[in-house]
Order: structure tokens, then sequence, then C-alpha cells
């Protein structure tokens, strides 16, 4: 295993996040994770900056973890277990990579005269509030560190843990500008079964959301993804955008599948086992490539934004999900990332 390949999430020429010698592989044998194993690090930097060309609204990100226990078939994330020498299928969903000094490094980072104190992303590689967070309790020390320090944060989550921490996000709203967002793409609950199997039901998701917003804590909701013959049908639209709307969320972003390298392989497996009949429709949707053509993203977007708008939830913003306001020097931009003036619908986001 390459451990002294692992580097930041972003960039793939940076120094190593940690030696090799501070690696700790734990195999645990017990009913809540038999089958995974946790390899516990220390990371030598836990702030990671965001590639310019990034159509994100925010420059910076925490990931106190890679690989996913939710296991969800489509995840773009698949690709960084790669640059371990880990499998991108059954290795991200089973080999799991826990930066255990996270609290105290974010801790020292905040405190660098070199911070100016940015918004800080959670969620966008792999979910902080995945099943090892029961179990390595991380985000109280970092939530704990950016309440000290005021810095404004946003966290994007399909676990229901994130409740045990609501007096920390209550008490960090008090501070500074917190966004909360919760994943919820569809609430067919056979679809939800086979593609994301290791995740709470939307059902659970939504109830996150109703919780958060009762305690004063605004929550909105990310739409992702709208997988293409499987989730989009106006049926399946609506009943997902009115369930979202009554569970009282701030906003609802759509966010239409997109296949990266690992992700494609693995996704590609999935629909051969349980909907073969769909390869080739997948084959000239996509093209080879990883996005969705422009007219199909834009039809689900305003198809997403009408029922938004019908059922009392916007009006729709870039970052509203994250409570975050989108970068001023950058035009609206195509799912390719490439600038684009001239279009009229909003952009789609390209990461989680």
């Amino acid at each position: 295993m390459r451990w002294d390949n692992l580097t930041n999430d972003t960039e793939a020429t940076a120094p190593a996040l940690f030696a090799a010698d501070a690696v700790t592989t734990r195999t645990i044998d017990t009913p809540e994770f038999r089958g995974i194993t946790f390899h516990e690090i220390r990371a030598r930097s836990i702030v990671n900056r965001v590639p310019g060309a990034s159509r994100m609204p925010f420059e910076w990100t925490v990931n106190p973890y890679r690989g996913c226990t939710h296991a969800c078939v489509y995840c773009f994330a698949r690709k960084t277990h790669s640059y371990l020498d880990l499998d991108t299928g059954l290795g991200f969903d089973s080999q799991i990579v826990v930066k255990v000094n996270a609290p105290e490094l974010l801790r020292r980072e905040l405190a660098s005269p070199r911070w100016r104190g940015d918004h800080l992303a959670m969620g966008t590689n792999v979910d902080c509030y995945q099943r090892a967070e029961g179990r390595y309790g991380l985000m109280p020390g970092i939530l704990t560190a950016l309440t000290e320090r005021a810095n404004p944060f946003s966290i994007l989550t399909k676990g229901t843990l994130i409740l045990r921490d609501l007096e920390l996000l209550r008490r960090a709203s008090r501070v500074t500008d917190v966004g909360v967002s919760v994943s919820v793409g569809f609430t067919d609950r056979e679809l939800w079964r086979t593609v994301e199997p290791g995740t709470p039901s939307p059902e659970r998701r939504l109830d996150v959301v109703r919780t958060l917003t009762s305690h004063g804590i605004p929550c909105g909701v990310l739409m992702a993804p709208v997988i293409p013959f499987l989730g989009d049908s106006p049926e399946q639209l609506r009943a997902t955008v009115r369930a979202i709307a009554e569970s009282g969320a701030t906003s609802v972003t759509p966010l239409v599948l997109h296949l990266r390298p690992g992700a494609r392989e693995w996704f590609t497996a999935w629909l051969t086992e349980h909907h073969p009949r769909l390869l080739r429709r997948y084959d000239a949707l996509y093209e080879g490539g990883t996005y969705a053509p422009k007219w199909y993203q834009r039809r689900i977007t305003g198809m997403v934004h009408d029922l938004a708008t019908e059922y009392g939830i916007g009006p729709y913003e870039p970052g509203a999900h994250r409570n975050v306001r989108a970068r001023e020097e950058e035009p609206p931009a195509d799912a390719e990332g490439t600038a684009d003036p001239a279009s009229a619908e909003p952009a789609q986001l390209t990461l989680l």
C-alpha cells in the first residue's frame, strides 16, 4: 500500500499527508463493523485547498475520513482510493482511512497566522458522519475547534449521526455562519436499497432535516444524485421534492448523476447486474464521458426548480444548500467547469 503517496485530496503533487510510521491498521470484528478495516493515521495536514478551476463556492475543505461505508455505487470519490493502491469498489466501501488527529490538527491550523478564517466545507469527499464516526468521534472536536475560532463552515451528509452533535451545531451557529445540508436524491425505497445500501433511508435523512430546522438550524437538501432512467420520471421528481418541502428544508439543489473514473466502472457493474437493459441508454446519454449532456441537466434542473417553487422552497441560489455564496469573481459554468456566461439556466454542481 502506497502510504507515502497519499497526498492532499486536491493536489497529487503535494507532500505526503503522513509518514508510514504514523499508520495503524485495525480490522474490527464486531457486528456493526464486520468486514471493515480501519487504517488509523496521523495526518500532516487537514485543511485542503480546492483547485482554482473548481466550480465550488468555497475554497477550503476538511475531510477526516477516506473511503466510506455508505457504499453508494455512484460515489465520485472512489477514484481517490486508487492513490493508496486500494480497490475503488469493495475496497472503498470497507477500507476506511481515519485521520485520528484531525481535531488537534485543525485547531493548530486555524491558529496559524496564515489562516484568514475562510469558509471550511465538510462532506465534500466522503461523509464525515458515516458509521465510522460513531466509533472515532472526530466531529465534536472539529466542531469545537471551529466554534472557538468563530470560523464559518458547512456540512453535507447522508448520516443521521449529525443529530448527536446538535448542541455543538447550535453553539457554533451563535458565533459564526453554519450551513448544513442533507443529501437526498430520491425517495424510492427500492432504488435506495440497491444504490445506497449503507446509508440511512431517505425518510430518516429527511427526519434529520426536520429536527435541525425545528431547533433553529436551517437545513437545505442536495437532491443528489438524480439517476437517469431510474429516478428521473416526473412522478419521482415530484414525490421527492414534495417530501423535501414537507421536511422543512430551506432549499433544494438538484444534481444529475456524474460518473468519474472509478465510480463509472463500479456503477456500470451494478447496472449490468440490476438493470442490464439500461446499458445502451447510459452509453448513449454519457457517450463515454463523465457528465450527462447539458440539455438533460437543464431539463432536470428546470423541473426540480419549478416543483420547488410550487411547494414553496427557494428561491434557488448557487451554494444555497451550504449557506455559502458562489465566488463572485466567477461567471456561471457548465457541467465541465467551463465558463458559460451566456447560459440562462442555473448551473449544476460537479461535486458533492
